[in-house]
């Protein structure tokens, strides 16, 4: 997967299929929500290993039952590329 940073019509394109996934500035961001904070790390723990999987990492926090994700690629100057799609499509099929 490349690390050419996308053009906006294609960050625009992908958000068609990330619905619950916003643009702020270049990341992409989303917060998923939980019932506890059992499920929240639950979900950390499988997101991490997508993660780890397509070695690319996500910048996350966990306040309780809320996790919110920013992805960037850093070896493209901190552009959004076609691996943060892949990743928070991955996320997504996660939570389900």
């Amino acid at each position: 997967m490349s690390d050419q940073p996308l053009d906006d019509d294609q960050i625009v394109a992908a958000l068609e299929d990330l619905p619950d996934w916003q643009r702020a500035e270049d990341r992409l961001q989303r917060t998923f929500a939980f019932s506890d904070f059992r499920a929240a790390m639950a979900f950390m723990v499988r997101a991490g290993f997508e993660a780890e999987q397509r070695n690319h990492h996500p910048e996350w926090t966990n306040v309780y039952n809320r996790v919110q994700v920013s992805l960037n690629t850093h070896s493209a100057d901190g552009k959004i590329t076609a691996k943060d799609v892949d990743l928070a499509k991955a996320f997504d099929r996660v939570v389900g």
